[in-house]
């Protein structure tokens, strides 16, 4: 059993079955994801460009860029293809592989941002010791940390997930490769691996949500600055990134803090749709 689920390929559904309304699903799919790419790359180069812009801010805005970009190319180029295609099987192989990276850049990307929350506590609250406290050492340090951190909380699983046998059904009921959808196919107990699952999400959300919760002191700050326009100053360089955390903080929580399989699947191909596409555009 175990060789054949290995060897078995899988189908998958996609957003709807209804010819038209997938049409419309990749206009808009295919023009953000044009838009994500254009907007993103055009900040990478900018910051690597412009001397003006070497500042720890555009040094973590660099790499959230690079991050956005790669986690909308893992997901979403794959789904358009199989729209034109009408092939939808994937191979257990690719499952596991996109699976990997998709958690890996989903995961790096919260702390990330909580990385980001900081250098904005430190640049609006501190600001004469912006430049003493995120100097080039601690920004590299804070993004190795991110991608170690996003490594080991995305390997653990999918090595726990490698060691499952799956029955033969293959439709599986989302447009990419997430573990929600695959444990429902698991004809061994799968109970560990939601549990661990849904431990590590808690424990990642819980610790970058403590750490973007400094918005809370940055807020406080802005308000008792006298100046309307230094205030205006201080909010425009909070605003983007508030929104992308709320964004992606609510989209993780909807889809993941529930504690079987099950009870997400129906609803969470919608919400992914939210921080795959959207929240990298915006």
């Amino acid at each position: 059993m175990r060789n054949q689920s290995r060897e078995m390929e899988y189908i998958l559904l996609g957003l709807t079955d209804d010819p038209q309304l997938q049409i419309v699903i990749f206009i808009f799919l295919f023009i953000n994801y044009v838009l994500i790419m254009m907007g993103n790359l055009t900040i990478i180069l900018l910051t690597l460009l412009d001397p003006r812009l070497k500042t720890p801010m555009y040094f973590f805005l660099r790499n959230f860029s690079f991050m956005e970009a790669s986690l909308t190319t893992v997901c979403i180029p794959r789904y358009l293809i199989c729209i034109v295609t009408k092939n939808k099987i994937i191979a257990y192989n690719g499952y596991a592989s996109q699976f990997f990276f998709f958690s890996l850049l989903d995961i790096t990307e919260f702390y990330l941002l909580a990385a980001m929350s900081f250098d904005r506590y430190v640049a609006i609250c501190k600001p004469l010791h912006y430049l003493i406290i995120m100097n080039n050492k601690v920004c590299y340090q804070l993004l190795f940390s991110s991608w170690t951190v996003g490594f080991l909380l995305s390997f653990v699983p999918l090595a726990v997930g490698l060691t499952l046998d799956f029955c033969p059904s293959r439709g599986i009921d989302h447009f990419m490769c997430d573990i929600s959808p695959i444990l429902q196919l698991s004809c061994t107990d799968a109970h560990f691996l939601e549990l661990l699952a849904f431990v590590l999400v808690i424990v990642t959300l819980m610790v970058t949500l403590l750490l973007t919760l400094s918005y809370t002191y940055i807020i406080n700050t802005i308000l008792k600055i006298p100046s309307a326009q230094k205030r205006t100053k201080a909010f425009s360089t909070c605003s983007s990134h508030m929104i992308v955390v709320s964004l992606t903080y609510g989209s993780c929580i909807f889809n993941y803090i529930k504690p079987t399989a099950k009870e997400r699947v129906t609803l969470s191909k919608g919400v992914t749709v939210i921080y795959t596409s959207v929240a990298p555009l915006l």
